[in-house]
């Protein structure tokens, strides 16, 4: 499955043109929520119902994209050895549970799935299929793993049900900062919550995360000089069992034509 971009000098316009948005956005003590402008705004709109999530969203995230690996090859496209943990701020905690992993309990409990959870998932080299699943909930697919993600728009909390390896994840379309963020452009970009995890790995040799971890990440768009359609995810995780700080990392996929590449693959302990 082709999951890679050769060009070195593509590579480093991706690079380039994320870092700083990365660090205005994760760098927020208080990031401005949507304002729900739209059609009608200041013309009545406060009489009109606001507008649903799929109605109110800046960009359109469906279709099918697959992953751009330019930083983190090594430790993404193939499976690093045991004990190999560098730029992950592991806790001692975390480092004792990554130098003693084994694969071979976690197959033998059918937990194939612990590095494919929400916390690493987007991170993977992997293909997405992105729909609505309905006017307030994305739906997001994988095909490493053969996963699903649902993400909920909306205020209303719901009641927290069985940890599972995507969680409960919770959307909202966040206004950006003037002057901020994305080369300075105006306009809204995807934040996403996610809680309620099973605990997890952060790399394929078992890197733990724990369940408290809650995990955050950012989505935006933005079109090559080429046409091509990119989708830039900023990823932090937040956790208090095995981390010392926060665990921020940043993909990059590329939008597909059409699903003719879509291969579905079960999770794996090992390569």
């Amino acid at each position: 499955m082709e999951k890679t971009v050769s060009n070195p000098l593509q590579n480093l316009r991706f690079l380039c043109g994320t870092i700083g948005l990365a660090a205005t956005l994760l760098g927020m003590q208080t990031p401005l929520q949507a304002q729900g402008g739209g059609r009608g705004a200041g013309r009545g709109a406060a009489a009109q119902p606001p507008p649903t999530a799929k109605a109110a969203a800046p960009f359109d995230p469906t279709g099918y994209w697959v992953s751009v690996i330019t930083n983190n090859w090594r430790t993404r496209m193939v499976p690093p050895p045991v004990g190999d943990y560098r730029d992950i701020p592991l806790n001692d905690a975390g480092k004792k549970i990554a130098e003693a992993w084994d694969p071979a309990p976690d197959e033998a409990a059918h937990n194939e799935c612990k590095y494919y959870g929400a916390a690493s998932l987007m991170f993977q080299p992997t293909r997405l299929h992105i729909t609505w699943q309905d006017d307030q909930t994305l739906r997001m697919d994988t095909d490493a793993g053969t996963q699903t993600r649902v993400l909920r728009f909306g205020t209303a909390k719901a009641e927290a049900g069985p940890r599972t390896w995507q969680g409960d994840s919770v959307a909202i379309w966040e206004a950006r900062r003037p002057g901020r963020g994305a080369n300075d452009s105006p306009g809204r970009y995807l934040k996403v919550t996610t809680t309620n995890m099973l605990p997890g790995y952060l790399r394929k040799n078992g890197v733990p995360y724990g369940e408290r971890a809650v995990l955050t990440e950012y989505y935006d768009l933005f079109q090559d000089p080429d046409g091509t359609t990119m989708m830039i995810v900023t990823i932090a995780v937040d956790d208090p069992q095995f981390l010392d700080r926060k665990y921020i990392v940043v993909a990059h996929f590329k939008k597909e034509l059409d699903g003719s590449k879509w291969d579905p693959s079960p999770c794996s302990a090992r390569w």
